[in-house]
């Protein structure tokens, strides 16, 4: 089979996928439309996830495309971990009010994946910005897709106005870099950032504020907490994982492949971002009422965690950030997924909303309280393991004082998600009887949850094939 075929083989079927869903959705009747097109999305993403696995594997790292896509273990294992996440999602959509039986929701997803594929692949500049405007311009619509609601309407509002302009700033940081390599191309380029001057800064600054934006770390994240909280729940949770993690990827490959003579430079500037967002993330969710916005500040949070796998710049530091995120898509899926299900029923996201919720849906309150043991690293779960190996990378490359910010900020996190579980498992509802009030769960929502639920545990007790995973794709960057 041929090796470019093979390299976009996921896009490829996924474009399939959208065809179908263009050409027999003016067929469907109304009644039979959300249903047709959840699983006809969720299934075709989960068949592009099986064969792939199946026939799209890359053997030694190569490029493709003239070079503008690298097929390796690092963009297959998040190609895979974005298949995943979109197959989720569009369960999701389907129990989604005025999400669900839209055909062109379920295109914008397709399309948001297949630019995420295409982040993580990229090895050209060219190739670069345009998967990542693939992937944002999709987001901003689904982000504000419920039109007759105000705050759908002003998150994606607010969305697409800091995308556009750290968008542009990153661009001018693309062309500052290609200017003064001349070339385009990642893995020739490295040659011309050797040594810290102005110029080598400048750029560093322009890249760091428009991959900033994309992972929501300080001082760029003050759009995630409203955008979050007014999108669809399930594109929040997309957006706080997948589009997260892609935005990682393209990190990763920036930084340990374009720079690394630069090295001890922008590592310090990234460990500041890292500290910086662990901290106040962790503090200003403390002080959350909104369970949508807590997990918006959680995952700025996270999003430092994670980025101590990249200042580490080390194999385990590699293999630490690729299963630190695939937990974390895990995870947070899981919690944003209770949060859907939830306010489908009682049409709110506040905390004291889920007053006596064990009562009322025993199975929701069981797969929240994984999620937010998973976030909060506590074993046996997945995020445990992804946190051990960030900050033992981390000690490994002497970031020791990083680390130390890191277990403190762990144990701040802690508190303000046991406190949700405490609303969850030890408050009532005042004169309301919890049985009598219960939360149902309809089909798609039980199936991905399930399959969640046993993902993070599996994340953190049978750990080998996980681990082998983020070893194959951390091997990969070096070749």
């Amino acid at each position: 089979m041929s090796l470019n075929f093979l390299a976009i083989l996921p896009e490829i079927l996924i474009l399939i996928v959208a065809i179908l869903i263009l050409i027999l959705d003016p067929f469907w009747k109304d009644e039979s439309r959300r249903t047709n097109l959840g699983w006809l999305t969720a299934g075709g993403l989960a068949a592009a996830l099986i064969l792939s696995l199946l026939i799209g594997r890359p053997s030694d790292p190569t490029f493709a495309w003239g070079g503008m896509v690298r097929f390796d273990w690092l963009a297959f294992a998040f190609k895979m971990a974005f298949l995943f996440a979109s197959a989720i999602t569009a369960l999701f959509f389907m129990d989604a009010e005025r999400l669900g039986n839209r055909a062109e929701a379920y295109l914008l997803l397709l399309a948001a994946t297949i630019g995420m594929n295409l982040m993580a692949a990229a090895s050209d500049l060219v190739m670069l910005y345009l998967a990542i405007e693939t992937t944002s311009i999709p987001m901003y619509v689904l982000a504000g897709f419920m039109l007759d609601d105000n705050k759908s309407t002003e998150a994606g509002f607010k969305y697409m106005l800091f995308g556009a302009a750290t968008s542009a700033i990153f661009l001018y940081g693309l062309s500052l870099v290609y200017g003064f390599s001349g070339t385009t191309h990642l893995e020739t380029m490295r040659s011309y950032f050797t040594t810290l001057n102005p110029i080598s800064v400048g750029v560093l600054f322009l890249l760091i504020v428009g991959l900033g934006f994309k992972v929501s770390l300080v001082p760029f994240h003050f759009w995630a907490p409203d955008t979050y909280e007014g999108a669809p729940t399930s594109v929040a949770g997309l957006l706080s994982t997948a589009s997260k993690a892609a935005g990682m990827a393209v990190l990763i490959r920036l930084f340990i492949t374009a720079f690394p003579q630069v090295h001890g430079n922008w590592q310090l500037i990234l460990a500041i971002l890292a500290a910086l967002s662990m901290t106040l993330g962790n503090l200003v969710a403390l002080t959350q009422k909104n369970l949508k916005r807590l997990l918006a500040y959680s995952s700025i949070a996270h999003a430092g965690y994670a980025l101590v796998g990249v200042v580490a710049a080390n194999q385990l530091g590699l293999e630490g950030i690729v299963y630190y995120l695939i937990a974390y898509i895990l995870t947070n899926l899981a919690a944003f997924g209770v949060i859907a299900a939830f306010g489908r029923v009682t049409g709110t996201d506040e905390i004291r909303a889920f007053d006596g919720m064990s009562r009322r849906a025993p199975s929701l309150a069981l797969v929240m309280l994984v999620a937010f043991l998973s976030l909060a690293g506590m074993p046996p779960f997945g995020g445990f393991i992804a946190k051990v190996l960030v900050f033992a990378a981390a000690i490994q490359a002497g970031w020791i004082w990083l680390v130390v910010v890191g277990v403190i900020n762990s144990v701040v996190g802690v508190y303000y998600y046991l406190t949700v579980m405490k609303y969850v498992y030890l408050y009532r509802l005042e004169g309301e009887n919890e049985e009598a009030l219960p939360i149902p769960v309809t089909r798609p929502q039980l199936i991905a949850l399930v399959v969640l639920t046993v993902g993070i545990v599996l994340a953190g007790t049978v750990f080998g094939p996980w681990f082998s995973l983020s070893t194959k794709a951390a091997l990969s960057l070096f070749f």
